[in-house]
């Protein structure tokens, strides 16, 4: 058991630290540059799927009107997944020529729709993003400009949570947990690729695309790996900006995650070759970043349970009370995190709480795959 507890702790010590700090630390010091040109201004697609999104469709596409982007190069491409509010009336009546909307009767899931309006988009570029986040003016410039490079292949631009909206202990942990995220993912782009984008905004060369299997969850994940899969780059792009709000409540953010873990189980069939260390250049990336994460809630299970067996034997006693100090303040910050409390053991209590969170929801996400119970169509 002694054994079971200390490489349980090493396991964790590396994913959540060991990598991290590696990472950050190669990036630094071996960076591999991309050559960017902010005057390359190929043909561009924009690509969104939408579901129920009377509320942000039209803004959103008023917002990628605006791009700072030649008008005779961009092209929007809508397509309603068996919408069932005014999202299909909206796109009807939307007159720019710029535009070209679908509106599919049957509901089939985003992997789907991608798949159909990629095939009928004429850009030398895609650009794929949801509804609700706005871009900034030169978002899509910003992009594409990184395409100069003929080692990119796709480019994720940055998601910032607006801080316009009031926060609470649950978007304020999440705040923290993305910033950590968006640190590891810039350092992985640095040194060769990130194993995967963000969802709300990123693009690829459309003569590296490839079709989406048609129950893919993670579309954000699957055609960056497809892409680094053939040798070219997935990177990050800190200047191509989507605003979104973070999630108000448990119950929000869970849902989220818990279809992200489900997706990535899926991810892990699908790209085993990646998973053999030094087989590719992400493949150390894939493994850190995205495996053991899934698999860390059971090796919290694991440090626990051993504790509590050896808790006898000298100092065990001392790690088992912490761990105990540190899980009565994850369930005390599930309980407060209405508060905007600005102390400081209401924000550390709030911060255990997202990290307790989002890692166990490793164990439902699991449950869903194994099970079938994740549908591929998101569920407002």
């Amino acid at each position: 058991m002694i054994y079971i507890f200390w490489i349980s702790i090493a396991v964790l010590a590396y994913t959540f630290f060991g990598y991290p700090i590696y990472v950050f630390v190669r990036a630094k010091y071996f960076a591999n540059v991309v050559r960017k040109d902010n005057g390359y201004k190929p043909s561009v697609s924009v690509i969104i799927s939408a579901y129920n999104e009377e509320k942000f469709i039209l803004r959103k596409i008023d917002n990628l009107l605006q791009s700072k982007y030649p008008r005779d190069k961009i092209e929007i491409l809508v397509g309603s997944d068996g919408s069932r509010d005014g999202t299909n009336n909206i796109l009807l009546h939307i007159s720019d020529n710029r535009v070209k909307t679908f509106i599919f009767q049957k509901r089939r899931g985003k992997a789907n729709i991608i798949n159909d309006l990629s095939t009928k988009a004429s850009g030398e570029i895609l650009v794929f993003c949801d509804a609700r986040q706005l871009f900034v003016e030169d978002a899509i410039n910003q992009l594409v400009s990184d395409f100069a490079d003929e080692k990119v292949g796709c480019v994720s631009g940055e998601l910032i949570f607006d801080k316009g909206f009031s926060a609470n202990g649950i978007s304020e942990g999440v705040g923290i947990y993305w910033d950590y995220e968006k640190l590891i993912r810039r350092s992985e782009s640095a040194i060769h690729s990130m194993v995967g984008a963000t969802g709300a905004i990123y693009a690829v060369r459309k003569k590296l695309y490839t079709n989406l299997p048609k129950d893919m969850i993670l579309d954000d994940v699957y055609i960056p790996l497809s892409i680094a899969r053939h040798g070219y780059r997935c990177i990050w792009e800190p200047m191509a900006k989507a605003y979104d709000r973070p999630a108000f409540t448990p119950t929000e953010e869970y849902g989220r995650k818990v279809r992200t873990l489900a997706g990535n189980y899926q991810i892990f069939g699908m790209f085993k070759d990646l998973l053999v260390p030094f087989r590719s250049a992400v493949s150390i990336s894939l493994i850190s970043h995205k495996l053991l994460r899934v698999l860390a809630p059971f090796f919290m299970i694991s440090v626990f349970i051993s504790n509590v067996i050896i808790a006898k034997k000298g100092l065990y006693a001392f790690f088992l009370i912490w761990q105990m100090i540190f899980y009565i303040l994850a369930i005390l910050g599930g309980a407060t995190y209405e508060m905007r409390n600005k102390r400081l053991l209401a924000r550390l209590s709030s911060v255990i709480y997202i990290f307790c969170l989002l890692n166990f929801t490793a164990l439902a996400g699991l449950y869903r795959f194994i099970s079938g119970k994740q549908d591929i169509a998101w569920e407002k």
